[in-house]
Order: C-alpha cells, then sequence, then structure tokens
C-alpha cells in the first residue's frame, strides 16, 4: 500500500513513518512544509510544501492508495493560520485525494473538539463544542471530512487523547525540564483528576489498523486514548521519581491561578494557553470502546509508562532540541515568565 503521511516532518509524522517502514506492506510519501531530514529519508519519497498549496497537494496524492493527514497548525499560532490550515487545507487535501483515486483518507483530529467535557468518560457520540480557535477549526475540518462520507467514500476520523513519546516535546516539555533540573512541579487544583493520555506508538496501531480493515469498518469517528491511567498527580510524580532528585508535585489553587494564566496568555508572558490550563485540573477521559470493539484496538502503554518513555528520550536528547513557541510538538517550548517562576520550586 502507497501511503501519504501529511506532516510527515513532525511529531506524529516522523512516528507513524517508522512504524509503517518495520513492516513490508507499505511505501512511503510524506508532505511537510519543513524538510524531512531524518535517516529514514532514503526509504521514503518527501515533498516539501504546504497542503494549502494545490500544486503540492497533488504532487503528494499522485499514485497513493490512502492519506493519513496528521499536519496541523498547533494552537499558539494565529487563528487565520490555524483556521486557513485545518479547514481550507483539509478540503484541498480531501478532494484532490479522491479525484485522483485514493481508496482511504484518515484524517487526524483532537478530542479537543469536545471542549471541556463534564461528564467522563466522553464517546464519539457527544455534541462537540471546541475550546479555542484550534479545537473550533479541528470540527470544521471534521465537517468536510464527513461531507465525502456521506458520498460513500471510505473517511476514518481519528480523535486521540494528547500523545506523547519519543520527540514529543511541546507543552511536555515543562514537566521534563523541571524534573531534570531537580524541580517539583505544579498542577492546578489538587492533581486528583484523572488525565488520560496515550502513546504514540498506539496511536500508530490504530492508524495501522485503519488502513488494514475493511472499508465498512473504519469509516467512522473513533475516540483512542490509554486504557489505563491515574491521577494527573500520581502519573506526573511518576516522572519526578524517574529523574530522582526527591521533589514532589505541588497542588496550586486553580481558582487563583487559572486567571494568571489567562493573563500572562494574553501578554505572551506564558506559552500555555486556554485548552491546556482550563482542562488540566479536570477528569479529561474518552470511551475507547467502540475503537476497541470495530478495531481491535487495545492500547499497549499506560500514562506512566507513556510518560516515561518520552521522558528517557529527552534526557539523551536535551541538548539537541529546538527551544520555539508553538512552531511543532517536537521542539521545547521557550517557557518566558514561567522560568521565573520555576526558581520557586
Amino acid at each position: 500500500m502507497r501511503v501519504l503521511v501529511t506532516g510527515g516532518s513532525g511529531f506524529l509524522g516522523i512516528n507513524l513513518i517508522r512504524y509503517l517502514l518495520e513492516g513490508p506492506a507499505y511505501s512511503i510519501c510524506s508532505l511537510d512544509t519543513a524538510p524531512f531530514d531524518f535517516p529514514e529519508a532514503k526509504f521514503i519519497e518527501a515533498v516539501q510544501g504546504d497542503i494549502r498549496d494545490l500544486t503540492c497537494v497533488r504532487r503528494g496524492v499522485a499514485a497513493v492508495d490512502a492519506v493519513v493527514h496528521c499536519a496541523a497548525a498547533l494552537p499558539l499560532y494565529p487563528y487565520s493560520e490555524i483556521l486557513s490550515t485545518e479547514v481550507d487545507g483539509t478540503r484541498t487535501l480531501i478532494e484532490e485525494a479522491f479525484r485522483s483515486g485514493v481508496k482511504r483518507f484518515l484524517f487526524i483530529s483532537s478530542t479537543a473538539v469536545y471542549g471541556i467535557p463534564t461528564h467522563v468518560p466522553v464517546t464519539e457520540d457527544k455534541r462537540c463544542s471546541g475550546v479555542g480557535a484550534y479545537g473550533r477549526a479541528k470540527i470544521a475540518a471534521e465537517h468536510v471530512c464527513a461531507s465525502w462520507r456521506k458520498r460513500g467514500l471510505c473517511v476514518t476520523i481519528l480523535r486521540p487523547k494528547s500523545f506523547i513519546g519519543p520527540e514529543r516535546l511541546g507543552v511536555f516539555s515543562l514537566l521534563y525540564d523541571w524534573a531534570a533540573d531537580g524541580k517539583a512541579f505544579p498542577v492546578l487544583g489538587s492533581g486528583k483528576n484523572r488525565y488520560q493520555l496515550l502513546d504514540v506508538h498506539d496511536l500508530c496501531r490504530a492508524i495501522h489498523l485503519c488502513l488494514t480493515q475493511s472499508a465498512d469498518r473504519v469509516s467512522d469517528v473513533f475516540n483512542i486514548g490509554a486504557r489505563h491511567f491515574g491521577t494527573l498527580r500520581s502519573d506526573f510524580q511518576a516522572v519526578l521519581d524517574e529523574a530522582g532528585h526527591g521533589r514532589k508535585i505541588v497542588p496550586l489553587p486553580a481558582a487563583a491561578a487559572v486567571p494568571v494564566l489567562r493573563a500572562m496568555e494574553l501578554l505572551r508572558l506564558s506559552p500555555l494557553y486556554r485548552w491546556v490550563y482550563e482542562t488540566a485540573g479536570k477528569d479529561s477521559v474518552v470511551s475507547i470502546e467502540k475503537a476497541s470493539t470495530i478495531l481491535g484496538f487495545e492500547p499497549r502503554y499506560t500514562n506512566r509508562d507513556a510518560l516515561l518513555r518520552n521522558f528517557h528520550w529527552y534526557l539523551e536528547n536535551r541538548r539537541l532540541v529546538n527551544q520555539r513557541v508553538g512552531v511543532s510538538h517536537r521542539d521545547q517550548w521557550a517557557q518566558g515568565a514561567l522560568k521565573i517562576a520555576k526558581l520557586f520550586f
């Protein structure tokens, strides 16, 4: 099967390409605005370009059997950039894919489409009400994809929880940086809330299942997340324990901290955005029973496993990572005013 992976130079993209290359069943093409500068470059075709550029998209989808659409503008991008990438880019990509004869299209959405849930676990039939530009744009992009499914075409929408693993930094780089430097780490509220995560390896396996099972089974919407997880406090504490400095998770009163974080976001003093600080202190769990029953999906990694696997990669590669804000999940976030706060922990 020849597969186009959009966002192939990003965190999910490179992990997915490596996963698919482990078996003999796939040939891969990557489409990304960033160059594909990985050792795997000699095993794939790489198209450098934007999913909003029709010429690049046509090159990418040529002679392709399936598209896995991972490319996205992250929440810290300007609103117009998020909207045009998620919605216009997805529309251009899926239209050209099916016009060129692609048999199936997988869109990587997000559980951000559910907004801030009041009841968990959240099932796929919950009404969507995304938080911020990113969540709303994902909903709009899902509508674009669903319109093609109504025409009888095979379109899978996956809604993964926040996924982590080798090369994932972003917001998790704050935890890893503080832990490695022997600092305690703050969480909003008591930290006793259940916060489900996902290992990128498990997400890649879910994608593989959707690429290889019958179209009538996979042309649907599926939540993807870890099966086993603790509280946010206990799972994050595992990282501090692994760092070996004897530090502890420090609960912060959410009622006092959230307004401060909101003001810091508006003043561009912090990389944290609304989706992060307004959900971090609440239960955040989706049901994966549909994916389990229909796809046979069963996660290998717990929250703790995934966090520690990612942390070990971070320790080995800490001096090599980029420090930018919101450019890619593979970048270590510049901490802004949080770097000062770090001194007090």
